[in-house]
Order: C-alpha cells, then sequence, then structure tokens
C-alpha cells in the first residue's frame, strides 16, 4: 500500500525513472548470478497490476553457437507442463466430457487402469490424478534421446520396451495419501485423447494454448524440425550438454511442454482472469476456485498452494533433462513471475532471483 501511494505522487518521468532503476537492479542481480554458476541462460517474465510488465534473456542458449537467450527462445517446461495440460482437462469438464468423480476406466477405451485390490475397493479419478493422490506410481520420466526409439503411450503406461519407465499402476489406495506422480497425468493424457479422439498436441493448442494467447507454446515432441532453431540446448549441472541438445518426451501432460516465460505468464494471467469472472476464459469462475482449491497437503488440480485469501498463490517447478523452470502467480493480485533456464541447477540461484524481483 505504501509503495502504491508514494508512486502515485510521483511525475510520469519520475515512475518511468524508477521503474528503469529497478529493472537495472533486476537485470544485474540476475547477470551477477549467472557468473556465480554453471547455468549457460535464463530467460524471465514479471506480471504485475494483471499485465506482463518485463520478458528479458540472459546470457546464451547455445555455449558452442553463443547464441543469445531472448523471451522467444524456448525452454522444455517439465511438470510445469502438468500445470497447463490441468486446465485442458478441466475445460473437458466444463463440457461434460469428463467428470472429476468418476472412475476414468468409465472413459479410457485405448487402455485401462488394471484393477487390483486398491482399485476394487476405491476407483481412481481425475480428481486424484490431478492432484497427485490417486495412488499411481511412477513420479517421474528421463525421457529419450534425439536418436533413441521412442515407446508409444500405451507402452509407457505398460513399461513395456522401449519405454525406460516402470509401468503406472495403482499401489495404494486412491485418496489415501498424497504422492507425485507424473505416471497419473500420463493416465490422464490417455484419457483426453480417448475421449476427444485429438492428438494431445492439437487439443492442447486449440482448446488451451491459443485461447491464452500462449501461440509460441507446443506439446508436439519432437517439435518440428522448422522450429529445433527456436529453442535453448539443455545442460547438464557439471556444464555438459544434453546429447542432441534435449530429450524427447511422449509423456506430454506431465512433461512435453515447449514454451516461454512470457507464454507461461500468459497461463498464470488466464488463471487469475478465470478466478475474477473476467471474460474469455478457458475454464468458468468456478472451476477455477476449484481448481485453486485445496485437495490434499497443499495440493490443488494442476497447482501448489500457499497462503490464503488476497495472499493465495499457485505455483508449479519444471525439471526435464537439461532445463528448470518455476512458475507463481498471486490467485487475487495480479503478480506473478516465471524463470527458466536451460540447466538442471540445485542451488537456491532461482529461488534468489524470485526474492530479488519480490524485493524490487
Amino acid at each position: 500500500m505504501h509503495v502504491a501511494f508514494r508512486y502515485a505522487l510521483l511525475s510520469p518521468l519520475f515512475l518511468a525513472l524508477s521503474l528503469a532503476a529497478q529493472a537495472d537492479k533486476i537485470d544485474d542481480f540476475i547477470n551477477g548470478q549467472l557468473k556465480k554458476s554453471q547455468v549457460p541462460g535464463l530467460s524471465l517474465a514479471i506480471i504485475q497490476g494483471g499485465k506482463i510488465v518485463k520478458a528479458q534473456g540472459y546470457g546464451v542458449a547455445d555455449r558452442e553457437s553463443k547464441t543469445p537467450i531472448t523471451p522467444s527462445t524456448l525452454f522444455q517446461a517439465g511438470s510445469v507442463s502438468k500445470s497447463v495440460a490441468a486446465l485442458g482437462a478441466l475445460s473437458l469438464v466444463e463440457k461434460g466430457v469428463l467428470t472429476l468423480d468418476e472412475d476414468v476406466n468409465a472413459k479410457l477405451t485405448t487402455w485401462k487402469v488394471p484393477a487390483n485390490e486398491f482399485t476394487k475397493q476405491k476407483s481412481v479419478t481425475l480428481r486424484g490424478l490431478l492432484s497427485h493422490t490417486a495412488g499411481m506410481t511412477v513420479h517421474g520420466f528421463g525421457g529419450y534421446a534425439v536418436d533413441a526409439p521412442i515407446p508409444t503411450l500405451v507402452q509407457v503406461l505398460n513399461g513395456d520396451k522401449p519405454a525406460n519407465s516402470p509401468a503406472i499402476r495403482v499401489d495404494t489406495l486412491s485418496g489415501s495419501q498424497w504422492r507425485y506422480s507424473g505416471g497419473g497425468y500420463t493416465v490422464m493424457q490417455q484419457m483426453m485423447i480417448d475421449v476427444t479422439g485429438t492428438a494431445f498436441p492439437q487439443f492442447m493448442q486449440k482448446t488451451a494454448l491459443d485461447p491464452l494467447g500462449m501461440t509460441a507454446s507446443s506439446y508436439e515432441q519432437p517439435l518440428p524440425s522448422d522450429r529445433a532453431r527456436e529453442t535453448a540446448t539443455g545442460y547438464y549441472p557439471n556444464g555438459k550438454a544434453v546429447k542432441g541438445r534435449w530429450h524427447i518426451y511422449p509423456e506430454m501432460a506431465a512433461a512435453g511442454l515447449w514454451t516461454t516465460p512470457s507464454d507461461l505468464s500468459r497461463f498464470v494471467l488466464g488463471v487469475q482472469r478465470a478466478l475474477s469472472g473476467g471474460a474469455s476464459s478457458v475454464i468458468s469462475q468456478d472451476m477455477a476456485k476449484q481448481m485453486l482449491t485445496v485437495q490434499k497437503d497443499n495440493d490443488g488440480l494442476g497447482v501448489f498452494l500457499d497462503g490464503k485469501g488476497k495472499a493465495l498463490r499457485f505455483s508449479h517447478d519444471g525439471r526435464d533433462e537439461g532445463f528448470d523452470a518455476t512458475m507463481v502467480g498471486y490467485a487475487e493480485r495480479g503478480q506473478g513471475a516465471v524463470v527458466m533456464i536451460n540447466a538442471n541447477e540445485d542451488s537456491p540461484m532461482v529461488s534468489r532471483i524470485l526474492e530479488a524481483i519480490a524485493r524490487e
């Protein structure tokens, strides 16, 4: 409140200079952090007042070519893919194509969740898949080298070769506990394909990405060759590049989104707009409220939740081979930030950057 009141008294020129000075502080801080790290490049977007007020790239997309990171450089979003995919699933709930609380096997046709002692007691539901409470296995996925055989989605679900992950199964009673499961989102991906009769990337493009203005983004795995030049190269913590620049993820809903911080900020804005009852939203205000309601252990439907009331914020982190991402948005304040790097970085660097943004 004090900051807003103070700015209201400043001249437009002085206000512009003040904001520029803040931007310089952020830029200087980020450049300093990159110099201390093994991270080649970083891209960010900042939301303030319900708008993207800053989109900036730092460092290089590829160490060999020295191509600079720009706001349009594509990164793999890792598990942030789940949040956007959840919006697509919730839009199908709005249309009555899916429901949150029925047995997913009622809609799955290409593949079924195998029955066992746990499913006989309680069915797997979409709500459980979205909130990581369905009792399903497989935490995450490592992807596939660009020259490796790529499994079909059913092969991934069954853990059959050439899949490099175990079979996705129910091994605890649905609803009894929270346990992160990329496997559950892969089941959701198959269900969305079955009920729409449409390839997942095309469905998500039409239903969520384009309506949100995320026109640079795609769930296509692999990306078409003519878009490969738009991507950053991923790097491991030791500085070594990922073979072939990045991995391929047939587990698209769980880990397959190619995007930019600006586009992910448009997702944040879309959720904020839906919650406020704004027009042209992918989901309704009531559905947005459900999305941002804790189901278990601070997990909503596709996003993690912290705070309450005006301080409620939703977020998700992501990691693919060579890429890390962090997305956070305040539900009612019109604020948020997205940071993406083309490296796997286990230090608190991104957290420090987000703290610096918050301070400024």
